[in-house]
């Protein structure tokens, strides 16, 4: 197509070459004022309709030109906007699930004093929160999150006495207390699940509170979990 519009443009050259009092042509006709009675040279649509119909073409072209890069700019606005929801999506995958341990049989406590519990194995941890080393979940943007702490321990044989409780806290602060009392077994467990509203940099994690024992094995009765339920940021 383009090498008719050169071959058509040329055309007209050749037709208006040499000619300087050509009248200006509008594309819906003739300007206001234009002489439209002569059929000599100074009306080329009238004179040479090659070259009047190489001047629609071009006109056609340009309207098509025009509509594509408009198109195109909607879509490139559309496309943007996509990528903005998807990497908030992505920004707002935040989860972990540990449990204290996946080794043989192992009691943790009972201390004289408050301990924090270090959940060692890690079934996920998205957005890499969890500190295993320190048992610390930092919240890595701010939103509404759900937590989850299981406790569990065995006071070895039946009679004996044992308190299967932990408490967690966020930055050092007690948020809610789980505990449970043997009272005809030796097993005890208990569970708590809440929604909280945390800000970036809270510090999310679990502590022994003095005279409790938590007891756990690769079967995972002790578990601390959480994750993002929706950003608020």
């Amino acid at each position: 197509m383009k090498d008719i519009v050169v071959v058509c443009l040329l055309a007209a050259i050749a037709v208006v070459h040499g000619q300087s009092d050509v009248p200006p042509f509008s594309w819906n006709g003739p300007l206001a004022g234009a002489d439209t009675t002569s059929t000599g040279e100074n009306n080329l649509c009238l004179t040479d309709q090659a070259s009047c119909g190489c001047c629609l073409m071009q006109k056609q072209m340009h309207n098509m030109e025009s509509f594509f890069n408009h198109s195109l700019s909607s879509l490139e606005i559309s496309l943007n906007r996509v990528k903005h929801v998807l990497d908030n999506v992505r920004a707002s995958r935040s989860a972990f699930s540990v449990a204290l341990t996946n080794a043989a049989w192992h009691c943790y406590g009972d201390f004289r004093d408050v301990e924090p519990v270090r959940y060692e194995h890690v079934f996920i941890n998205m957005g890499d929160g969890y500190d295993a080393a320190t048992g610390v979940f930092t919240v890595p943007r701010s939103g509404v999150y759900s937590l989850a702490l299981t406790v569990y321990s065995d006071a070895g044989a039946p009679g004996n006495s044992l308190h299967a409780c932990a408490a967690l806290t966020v930055n050092s602060v007690i948020v809610v207390n789980t505990s449970e009392t043997n009272q005809q077994d030796q097993e005890d467990s208990t569970t708590t699940v809440l929604a909280m509203q945390l800000n970036a940099g809270d510090r999310v994690s679990v502590i022994l509170p003095a005279g409790c024992q938590l007891c756990d094995s690769n079967s995972h009765f002790n578990t601390f979990s959480g994750f993002l339920l929706y950003a608020t940021d």
